[in-house]
């Protein structure tokens, strides 16, 4: 057992102040292009080349009261330094990072004769791996080695910062992990924050200076902390138990279970699979159990390739469903945040070469949760002595060698078919639901689970959805937590026929009835003879009904907004028979669509996976629609030049910016990222765009668009392209106020992809002069001076006050009126929880006020906020003076 930190210790006592900003402090002392070996930007390589600067900045920041400095290793990782062409080298600057941090810290620590520590820094990169960017094990693997070269130089622990991946962040920490079991220190892995204070961009040792003397030795408070067991996606989390219903699994995206997802495997429709899964998010499914294995079927690449579509597709956690080691880890690697391995079992034993071995580690490694069947080296246990008796087993080696919770094990007590007529399984039911309340009783913590479906096999679907639905109450009442279901093919009880649910239950408790030998009522008979000829119209036929019984017109909005693209092809050859031309089509039903969808993202009401499904839908709706147009309605709407500014690798949001305006008519020559203004020039001359986009994600790409604008004014092309901004760095006033006033052309500020396509718009039609079109005004501040006059005379009459003192220079004479002031600038001064409890009566259960504002609060403010901005509700102005 390694000896606990320091650092540990003290975070379990106090707050530790950690520093502020590296890059601006980089930037402030303006190094050269040589001493960025021509790599400019990549700061990672002053390590080597200006060790005694990072060494400086590191002592400006002692030198303020900090406890902790984190090392200037931000982008050794293998993305950012892939940029460069460099990533053979992040075992070296993470080093070199590490070993300057170490000797300056360990210099303080000698002179102030307190502890100071080194925080290793190890950013997110610029590659998402759930958007297939990279993969896990690539991200893992260049996590360890910068780990490690940061434990060598002398780190205290690791801080992986920043994460916008949740599969990212999982790479991060178990790179890191990796790294750590290998070093005989306590070294702490940190997945910010924790009890770490600190500056973020653009702060300095001034600012830090401020904040020591603030909260200096300022002790912990006692947290409430409350330990729910569940499954995420990287959407949202879902406890393994809800309140007053069980956790439905939808099981359909199984190739052993579900005809129509087998065909769709077997021919590579990835689409159809993935329409299938969504069809259970409708459906009410809380998770999804995903199943590859199937004969003649590469496994792991099928698993890659579903796993990764379902990671974006839909938003519920993923039950992985194989008994292949191989399959499971392609499935963890491809998916963020908490799956659920289905299963272990111990039908080869518990030896180290069994299955149970094997898929351990693995689970270990990604903290899933483990659903574990009653099965043994004997086989399937059918009595409930004989589960209660794997399970104890399971439960037992799982906490006990594996260091599993209990509450992550989800025990399924197996369910066989009741409606074979053999006698030997006549009781089956009946064992696995007292199996269930036994082991509730002795195992309170435990989950447990079942496969509903088998308990019907052999029946018409009518008569299964009955049996189903009575068995699945009746395990509930028993304490199932969660069942692997077809949720829509699950009925109310209420809804059952009484005659239906009786007979129901009679065989599910083998209610026979005998007369000496002769079986007199049998509800199996009774059952098969209520439901022949029995028929059930499916979900998706049901809906497609749905949908078909609209009028065309509202046929096709309704498939932007939900992205259906079943049926499309047909559903515009109808539109277009009906005397609508192509153009039509598009821009008053399918652009009416998404704008709803766009309504509904900036209302939070629609994630963004979903938004590029319905853009997806637009996409696929105007190919189809092409070939039919006349050639002027084929042309474009119009064009824009998209690039990330110099010095900049982020482009995700310019990414989603191009597919909006592509989908929405839009010619878009999108030039990547790092793009000097020479180059943005030449693409938009050559490319002939009728507006430059730029966007850019770091504080010091507000300064480069500055000068891009500059450079445009310059060279005399302002007013040759209207510009729009945007990136997490600008806000709007610095936009259209301070570039603004000194750019002669048009500049506005885009906050999303949505406002950019609604700038778009207008510009567009300003330029062909559509009449009653015209620009938003620019959101600048203006000022009214009211002044007043001067006295006359003077008074002469002295008093004993100290006449000596400076009198400081008042700036103006009179009050002001500072009108147009955004909301953005001030909502964030709202008291939330004033407003919440005390004016909306928001209530929550004891623990769990965060989640009730995350879930109701915030989304309710938020769309108040939008409409508020949207229909002009507030205009704020301030009145200031001097007098």
């Amino acid at each position: 057992m390694k000896k606990a930190s320091s650092l540990r210790l003290a975070l379990g006592k106090r707050v530790v102040i950690a520093d502020g900003a590296m890059g601006t402090m980089i930037q402030s002392a303006n190094p050269s292009l040589d001493d960025f070996q021509g790599l400019e930007g990549c700061n990672e390589v002053l390590n080597i080349t200006r060790p005694e600067l990072i060494a400086d900045i590191h002592r400006q920041y002692f030198s303020a009261g900090v406890d902790a400095v984190e090392t200037n290793t931000f982008g050794a990782n293998l993305a950012n330094l892939g940029e460069y062409d460099i990533p053979e080298r992040i075992y070296e600057l993470a080093e070199a990072g590490a070993r300057i941090a170490r000797g300056v810290a360990d210099e303080f620590t000698i002179s102030s004769g307190e502890p100071k520590w080194v925080l290793g820094s190890l950013g997110p990169g610029t590659k998402l791996p759930t958007l297939g960017h990279t993969t896990y094990e690539d991200l893992r693997a260049a996590y360890q080695e910068a780990s490690r070269g940061l434990i060598d130089g002398g780190s205290d622990a690791l801080l992986i910062e920043t994460t916008q991946d949740l599969l990212q962040a999982k790479a991060a920490v178990n790179g890191a992990r990796a790294a750590v079991d290998n070093c005989d220190k306590d070294i702490l892995i940190i997945a910010q924050v924790t009890v770490l204070i600190g500056g973020c961009c653009g702060t300095t040792p001034e600012h830090l200076a401020a904040v020591v003397r603030k909260v200096h030795g300022t002790a912990l408070k006692e947290r409430a902390f409350t330990d729910e067991a569940g499954a995420s996606s990287l959407y949202q989390f879902v406890p393994f138990r809800q309140q007053n219903t069980y956790l439905a699994i939808g099981e359909r995206t199984n190739a052993n279970g579900s005809r129509a997802f087998r065909d769709a495997l077997l021919s590579e429709d990835w689409q159809k699979c993935v329409d299938i899964a969504k069809d259970q998010v409708r459906e009410g499914a809380h998770m999804l159990d995903l199943s590859v294995d199937y004969v003649g079927r590469d496994g792991v690449k099928d698993m890659r390739e579903l796993a990764s579509r379902f990671a974006t597709a839909t938003t519920l956690p993923i039950v992985l469903d194989s008994t292949e080691p191989a399959v499971i880890k392609a499935g963890l690697e491809s998916l963020g945040g908490r799956c659920v391995i289905n299963s272990v079992n111990y039908e080869d034993g518990d030896g180290p070469d069994s299955r149970f071995a094997r898929i351990m580690p693995i689970a270990r490694e990604h903290g899933a949760a483990l659903i574990a069947l009653t099965i043994d080296e004997e086989g399937q246990a059918r009595t409930a002595e004989w589960k209660l008796r794997v399970a104890r087993r399971l439960i037992k080696d799982l906490n006990e060698k594996w260091g599993i919770k209990t509450c992550d094990i989800i025990i399924d007590c197996l369910t066989f078919p009741i409606a074979t007529g053999q006698e030997e399984t006549r009781k089956d039911g009946l064992e696995t639901i007292n199996a269930i309340a036994q082991l509730k009783k002795e195992f309170p913590q435990v989950q447990t689970t079942l496969g509903i479906s088998n308990v019907s096999f052999g029946l018409n679907p009518a008569a299964r959805i009955v049996l189903n639905s009575v068995f699945l109450a009746e395990a509930v009442k028993a304490g199932l937590d969660s069942a692997i279901v077809h949720p829509s093919k699950i009925s109310p009880i209420a809804r059952i026929p009484e005659e239906q649910r009786e007979v129901a239950l009679d065989l599910i408790y083998d209610r026979r009835k005998f007369e000496g030998d002769d079986c007199v009522y049998d509800p199996l008979s009774k059952l098969l003879e209520l439901f022949a000829g029995v028929e059930v119209t499916s979900t998706r036929q049901s809906r497609a009904a749905e949908l078909a019984a609209l009028p065309i017109e509202k046929r096709l909005v309704r498939r932007i907004i939900d992205g259906e693209k079943a049926g499309l092809e047909v559903d515009l050859d109808q539109a277009r028979l009906g005397g609508l031309t192509p153009l039509a089509i598009i821009n008053d039903y399918l652009l009416e669509g998404m704008k709803e969808v766009g309504e509904l993202f900036g209302r939070g009401e629609m994630q963004l996976p979903f938004v590029l499904q319905s853009a997806e839908v637009m996409k696929s709706a105007v190919a189809l629609l092409e070939p039919h147009m006349e050639k002027s309605d084929a042309s474009d709407r119009g064009s824009i030049l998209l690039a990330t500014v110099k010095g900049d690798v982020h482009d995700i949001g310019k990414n989603l910016v191009d597919i909006i305006l592509t989908n929405n008519g839009y010619r878009v020559v999108n030039i990547g990222i790092k793009q000097t203004i020479n180059q943005i020039i030449d693409a938009a001359q050559e490319s002939s765009v009728d507006v430059i986009g730029m966007s850019g994600l770091l504080v010091k790409s507000t300064v480069i668009m500055k000068e891009n604008l500059e450079e445009l004014r310059s060279r005399g092309l302002a007013e040759k392209w209207p510009v729009i901004l945007g990136g997490a760095a600008l806000t709007r006033s610095f936009v259209e106020k301070d570039l603004a006033e000194e750019f002669p052309g048009t500049v506005r500020y885009a906050r999303d992809a949505f406002e950019g396509l609604a700038l778009m718009d207008t510009m567009m039609g300003v330029k062909k002069g559509v009449a009653g079109v015209s620009l938003p005004p620019l959101k600048e501040r203006r000022t009214r001076v009211t002044s007043i006059d001067a006295p006359l005379t003077t008074d002469t009459t002295r008093s004993d006050v100290a006449s000596d003192n400076q009198v400081p220079k008042v700036p103006f004479f009179g009050s002001r009126v500072v009108k147009g002031i955004a909301l953005a600038d001030y909502s964030s001064m709202l008291d939330e929880r004033a407003l919440y409890v005390g004016q909306w009566g928001l209530k929550s259960e004891r623990g769990k006020y965060e989640e009730m504002v995350e879930n109701q609060g915030r989304p309710r403010l938020r769309s108040l906020l939008n409409e508020a901005v949207s229909q002009g509700w507030i205009n704020a102005a301030v009145v200031y003076g001097y007098f």
